[in-house]
C-alpha cells in the first residue's frame, strides 16, 4: 500500500466508504480544497492501484482555555498551533487491514514535521459517535471543548492527541 498525497488526476469517483458525507467530501470537495483553495491536503491509500483510504489535513489552532484543564499544564495566553485531522474514511471493501491506523500514523509524522517547522502541539479530530473507541485506541482522548461546540447531532467529541505521545510512539515506548 502506498501513502501519497491526492493527484488532481486521481479517480476519486468509484471510491465509497460506505458514509454518504463521507464520501459525498471526497468526491466533490477534497479536490477542491487542495487544488484551488489551499485549505487543507489530503492524502490518500492506494492498493492495486485504486484509492482505499483518505484523511484530509488541515492547520488549526485552539485557544490555551480548551487545553489547559485537559493537559494539566501550564500553556502560553495565545491561540496554539496543531494539526486538524478533517477527514479520514476507508472503503467499506477494505476495513479491518490497518489502512485508517496507516492514515492516523502518517497524519503522526506530518505533526511531528510541523511540529519542527512551524510548531505544533498535536492532533485534534472531531470524531463521530462510532469513531471514538477507534481513536482512543491510538492514544487519542476527549478534549473538553469549552467554546464553539456544534448544535449538529449526533456531536462529534473534540479528541487530542499530544505532540509528547506521538514523539514517544515513534520512538517505540508507550503511548499512554
Amino acid at each position: 500500500m502506498e501513502l501519497r498525497l491526492l493527484r488532481e488526476s486521481d479517480d476519486r469517483a468509484a471510491f465509497s466508504s460506505g458514509d454518504e458525507d463521507l464520501d459525498r467530501f471526497f468526491h466533490r470537495y477534497a479536490g477542491q480544497n487542495q487544488f484551488r483553495h489551499h485549505l487543507g491536503a489530503t492524502w490518500v491509500a492506494v492498493a492495486a492501484g485504486r484509492i482505499v483510504g483518505f484523511v484530509t489535513l488541515a492547520p488549526g489552532q485552539l485557544d490555551t482555555d480548551e487545553l489547559q484543564a485537559t493537559l494539566e499544564r501550564r500553556l502560553p495566553g495565545y491561540p496554539l498551533p496543531l494539526l486538524r485531522l478533517a477527514r479520514l474514511a476507508v472503503s467499506a471493501s477494505d476495513r479491518g487491514h490497518g489502512i485508517g491506523t496507516a492514515l492516523v500514523r502518517k497524519a503522526c509524522l506530518l505533526a511531528l514535521e510541523m511540529a519542527e517547522r512551524f510548531g505544533c502541539l498535536g492532533i485534534v479530530v472531531d470524531a463521530k459517535p462510532d469513531a471514538i473507541g477507534f481513536y482512543g485506541d491510538l492514544g487519542f482522548f476527549p478534549l473538553e471543548v469549552t467554546a464553539g461546540t456544534l448544535d449538529t447531532r449526533p456531536r462529534p467529541t473534540a479528541m487530542f492527541l499530544p505532540l509528547a505521545l506521538v514523539e514517544r510512539a515513534r520512538a517505540g515506548g508507550p503511548t499512554s
